[in-house]
């Protein structure tokens, strides 16, 4: 258990930025499903507005911490690539 204020403070900051953390990741993983359920569907219209709207949402977790930059692009490409190989 923290004992000094410095450690205590510490510890309400952990807990402040596990919140918007927790709130990125959530967001982004929505984008990402909504792309998936379409592609699923196999909607290439529904999916590409859905893909639009998920990747700078992707980005955006990777530039704030929350996902590495480069697993950041490694989903976006397998989303892009898996919307691509859908017939028209």
């Amino acid at each position: 258990m923290a004992n000094t204020p410095s450690a205590k403070k510490a510890i309400r900051k952990i807990e402040r930025r596990t919140a918007v953390n927790r709130n990125r990741r959530s967001r982004m993983r929505t984008f990402t499903r909504k792309v998936e359920e379409a592609i699923e569907r196999g909607e290439k219209a529904a999916a590409e507005a859905a893909f639009r709207a998920a990747q700078p949402e992707l980005m955006r977790a990777a530039q704030k911490g929350v996902l590495h930059k480069n697993t950041a692009s490694r989903k976006v490409s397998r989303l892009a690539k898996r919307i691509s190989a859908l017939p028209a």
